[in-house]
């Protein structure tokens, strides 16, 4: 006769753990989400690592696991262990294939004289860090700072879907390393050639594009944090005043 009251108590205990455990990812939601994109930002770095301590199978494994997530061309990625942190177009067809194909371009994941590729992009790089480091800034502020609009959410969003729009079609129509935002020789007549060649060209370090990348990327981040975060706060800070609320009147301790 004593079972239902033992499958009761252990019903009990079991919802205080679940309770227990929500409160408590109620209060460090914040530290939560940035560990899991920490670790999603941090895995394509471990590649050029594991390829450059002759783990070939793991660095391949997490280029083929980001595959889905980039473009992952070379000229396009950094480089690690090597002579440079980004490489050229014609650096990269030089001692891989003399093609403009970006099926086989993205193959190219480096080798010991010039280092190892990242696993994604320098763009996505970009967006998911600034993700990290606004989130960071974001919490001694959490109490001041209300929600972006939807439409606001769209204006920080719209630039790097701008860079990202015009890239795809130079590509579509001129073919990689030949179309508008290759050469950039609109910009260059604009600001009538003001700044050296290799601002204009290509997508290296210091390039237009390369600082395209980068600020959009960082203007994703923010967008993302100051739209999504505040709403995340709101709701999680209401789940744990609930579970309080119900500890105190079940006279328990969280």
């Amino acid at each position: 006769m004593s079972a239902p009251t033992t499958v009761s108590t252990n019903g009990r205990a079991w919802a205080i753990r679940l309770n227990r455990a929500v409160y408590w990812m109620s209060r460090h939601w914040l530290l939560v989400v940035l560990f899991f994109i920490g670790v999603w930002v941090g895995l394509p770095w471990l590649a050029p690592l594991f390829m450059a301590l002759g783990w070939t199978q793991a660095g391949n494994a997490i280029h083929l696991l980001y595959t889905v997530q980039c473009h992952q061309m070379p000229q396009r990625s950094f480089f690690i262990f090597g002579n440079k942190a980004m490489y050229g177009l014609n650096e990269i067809q030089a001692v891989w294939q003399d093609s403009n194909d970006p099926l086989i371009l993205r193959q190219f994941i480096g080798n010991p004289d010039m280092g190892w590729k990242v696993a994604w992009s320098d763009r996505m790089v970009y967006m998911y860090t600034s993700i990290i480091f606004w989130g960071a800034f974001y919490w001694p502020f959490r109490k001041r700072i209300r929600s972006l609009p939807w439409w606001g959410l769209a204006l920080f969003l719209l630039p790097m879907g701008l860079d990202g729009t015009t890239h795809m079609i130079s590509d579509l129509i001129g073919g990689i390393g030949g179309g508008f935002r290759y050469n950039n020789e609109w910009l260059a007549a604009l600001t009538n050639n003001a700044f050296p060649d290799t601002f204009y060209a290509g997508d290296a370090l210091g390039s237009f594009n390369s600082w395209m990348r980068l600020l959009t990327g960082i203007l994703f981040g923010l967008g993302v944090v100051w739209f999504a975060f505040p709403l995340l706060h709101q709701e999680f800070s209401r789940t744990a005043r609930q579970i309080e609320s119900k500890f105190k009147k079940a006279n328990l301790v969280l």
